[in-house]
């Protein structure tokens, strides 16, 4: 009786904006509660929970007049039969509800008859969609397959999870997603691939599609990964077409060992899309030498001229699990490098490419202005004035001293006096 009066006032509030759902009684106070959501003019989020497929089924239907509802979250609903999913699926091809947001997580049992919400309910509200998590509900290669039909339809999606399933035999799906992804209609912003088991078949398959339109790119815990795979995905950002703002690579093991970060810095050293790279703890476990970091130290800061110094790479920052990783006092003068200019890169973007000369080449060779009757002697001189600043720029590290203790520094970039530099530009 207390669920039907509950109901009763759902149904008359203006005000109820979100509603979760993890009991229903039985019988007529579970019948009541539900009309008192169907008559709900306020409700925008229903989050389902751990339901039977009966209660399920009658909540699902009950969601047929709330066309006011932007998001529906279904979540552990291990309980649901064929019937359930059938209904959802009626429920999103009626387009009544016009969602922002549908999110499947934890539904292990969805089987085949998910798979037709996968590739006909999302016909009916994919115009309105914009955020769609089908996370750990095991959908294979089949079920990818079933899926890219319908997001086709979503020319206004701008996130897409689908963690934690299994597409490690699932290379046609994910070339089928990678075609969808390279289309005109859309325009998807965020891809998140985490722990779904990918190979580097499966990475092949999507990486060019996935790098051209996704800012933010999600491939952690998928440890199958090989040279091979990153090598591909090193190919696709260095395209002039990469839009990758956001790369996530922690958990895979080969992305923090030498020959990985030579791989990944071949492509980085063209890429001018990328601001961060995130990648695994660097512990004493995992196996960076000298070769590791002097291959990223080149792509950050190419110090064989002042040209390839300024076409380095001047956008990117490297993050690792541990937010606390940063320079050592003893630790390797490559490693260093690398932090240095990482940071330098974040902290201070429009002075990067000046203050990386300035460090990398003390004793600037000023013949070639002489063989120009000293015409360009004017710009070289506004140049050393532009870039000043760089004398007094600092940037915060974390130092770490033999005792494993942490403090936090403001390092200079440049280590040079006002003289020596005025010394440069006369």
């Amino acid at each position: 009786d207390d669920m039907g009066w509950l109901g009763y006032f759902i149904g008359k509030s203006q005000c109820l904006r979100a509603l979760s759902i993890n009991y229903l009684p039985d019988g007529e106070e579970a019948r009541a509660f539900l009309e008192g959501i169907a008559r709900s003019q306020s409700i925008r989020h229903i989050g389902i929970i751990y339901l039977t497929n009966d209660e399920f089924t009658s909540t699902v239907r009950a969601l047929h007049s709330l066309s006011q509802l932007e998001e529906l979250d279904i979540i552990d609903n291990n309980s649901v039969g064929p019937d359930g999913w059938s209904e959802l699926r009626t429920l999103l091809e009626s387009g009544v509800c016009q969602l922002n947001q549908l999110r499947l997580d934890g539904n292990i049992y969805i089987g085949n008859a998910g798979r037709g919400i996968l590739s006909n309910g999302l016909r009916g509200i994919g115009s309105s969609l914009k955020i769609l998590v089908l996370t750990n509900i095991f959908i294979g290669s089949e079920g990818l397959l079933a899926l890219v039909p319908g997001l086709t339809n979503c020319t206004g999606l701008e996130k897409l999870d689908l963690s934690c399933n299994e597409f490690s035999l699932a290379a046609a799906g994910l070339a089928s997603l990678s075609d969808v992804l390279q289309s005109d209609e859309v325009n998807l912003k965020r891809l998140d691939l985490c722990d779904c088991h990918i190979n580097d078949e499966g990475l092949q398959a999507f990486t060019q599609g996935a790098a051209i339109h996704c800012k933010r790119l999600d491939l952690r815990k998928n440890e199958s990964i090989t040279t091979t795979g990153l090598s591909y995905l090193s190919n696709s950002i260095r395209s002039d077409s990469c839009r990758v703002e956001t790369l996530h690579l922690q958990h895979i093991p080969v992305g923090v060992e030498d020959d990985g970060l030579e791989i990944l810095a071949l492509g980085l050293a063209d890429n001018k899309s990328v601001r961060s790279l995130y990648l695994d703890d660097l512990d004493d476990g995992i196996s960076v030498t000298s070769a590791g970091w002097i291959a990223f130290s080149k792509a950050l800061c190419d110090t064989s001229s002042v040209n390839n110094t300024y076409l380095s790479n001047h956008t990117i920052e490297l993050s690792w699990d541990d937010d606390y990783y940063d320079v050592d006092e003893d630790e390797d003068i490559d490693e260093s490098r690398v932090l240095v200019y990482s940071r330098l890169n974040k902290q201070h973007p429009q002075y990067a490419a000046r203050c990386k000369i300035l460090m990398s080449h003390p004793h600037l060779d000023m013949k070639p202005f002489f063989r120009s009757d000293l015409k360009f002697l004017p710009l070289a001189g506004a140049w050393f004035e532009r870039a000043k600043p760089c004398t007094t720029l600092t940037i915060q590290t974390n130092s770490f001293n033999r005792r494993n203790s942490r403090r936090r520094l403001a390092r200079r970039v440049l280590e040079e006096s006002d003289e020596v530099y005025q010394s440069r530009v006369l």
